[in-house]
């Protein structure tokens, strides 16, 4: 190798040299700290690159506080909320927002915001500048029957106290459909809560819907109402449909239960034939065991068989005779 190779040898490892030196030695970090009067040494900068801390998120945090005045955050605390997850910008940010804006807010309550899940700068924002939430649409209906299509806008301002543990939008814009859906429901007609929408929002504020959340309410204003289905007239169809049908099933049970007993009777009065078939097979017999028994002779026979011979005669002749005056009647209507 020659003395040129030598050379660069040198200067690429004096570089590297001096970019491990600074990158463990902040010294542009800790000059800026100094002019901006923020007390910190070089041997706290080291030890955060070997905590796995960066120093110049915390030194840029320190500064901005304390050129706002928060002089009371201390690098420990900034180094504990890095390391625990949280977000030592948004805070700084946010505490800086809130001291500008008078809003009590300290720091160990906006760690606790932050490490809650929550945006600390914007909940502090929106403390200053109220929000407006626009509820889904609203359907309810009033004791005449009608159908109405409420939409609101609730104007909402964070409730730093309560950020910690207190429910979100979706919980107020829950309660407030509750509002709107109670309202409605106890209004005697739809008119009146045409008339007057804002009895609507007057109702839902007196609830107090705000309680437990995050949020503090300061108005709630009814964009639009609008008229739905006649839900009255539609359930009375529904239910002169629901007891039309169950007539027809018990006119049907009633008619299955006639021809039921109608086909009981045919088949009893089958039976009755069969007894009376049984009764007239016994005459022969009965004969034959009489005249056996000497209790009936053949003139007794006789007698018998020329009574039933005149009843089936006496039978057929008014058999015949109601034939024919039948069909002389029919005779006489053709003529």
């Amino acid at each position: 190798m020659g003395p040129v190779g030598i050379y660069i040898v040198i200067i690429v490892g004096s570089i590297i040299g001096l970019w491990i030196i600074f990158y463990f030695i902040p010294v542009g970090l800790w000059f800026s700290a100094l002019i901006s009067g923020v007390r910190i040494s070089l041997l706290q900068l080291i030890l955060m690159r070997w905590r796995k801390v960066p120093p110049n998120i915390i030194v840029r945090a320190m500064i901005e506080a304390h050129k706002a005045g928060l002089r009371q955050i201390k690098r420990d605390e900034l180094e504990a909320h890095y390391l625990a997850g949280g977000h030592v910008e948004k805070v700084v940010h946010a505490l800086v927002s809130a001291n500008k804006a008078n809003i009590e807010l300290t720091f160990q309550m906006a760690t606790a915001i932050d490490l809650a899940g929550r945006d600390v700068l914007e909940a502090v924002q929106m403390s200053v500048n109220p929000k407006v939430i626009d509820t889904p649409p609203v359907a309810a209906v009033a004791k005449d029957g009608i159908q109405l299509i409420a939409k609101a806008r609730v104007t909402v301002r964070a409730n730093i106290r309560q950020l910690v543990g207190g429910a979100g939008e979706e919980t107020v814009l829950a309660r407030v459909g509750e509002g709107i859906v109670s309202s409605i429901g106890s209004a005697d007609s739809h008119k009146a809560v045409l008339e007057n929408p804002d009895s609507i929002s007057k109702v839902v504020l007196e609830k107090g819907l705000d309680a437990g959340t995050a949020f503090e309410i300061l108005s709630i204003d009814i964009a639009d109402v609008d008229i739905g289905k006649n839900i009255g007239a539609t359930l009375q169809m529904d239910q002169a449909q629901a007891d039309k049908n169950i007539a027809q099933a018990k006119a049907e049970e009633r008619r299955a239960m006639a021809v039921a007993l109608e086909q009981e009777m045919v088949a009893k009065a089958q039976e009755a034939r069969a007894k009376v078939i049984e009764a007239e097979v016994e005459i022969p017999l009965a004969m034959a065991d009489a005249f056996r028994q000497g209790n009936l002779g053949i003139m007794d026979y006789y007698k018998f068989q020329n009574i039933q011979a005149d009843t089936d005669m006496r039978e057929s002749i008014s058999g015949k005779t109601g034939r024919s005056r039948k069909s002389g009647r029919s005779d006489d209507t053709k003529e």
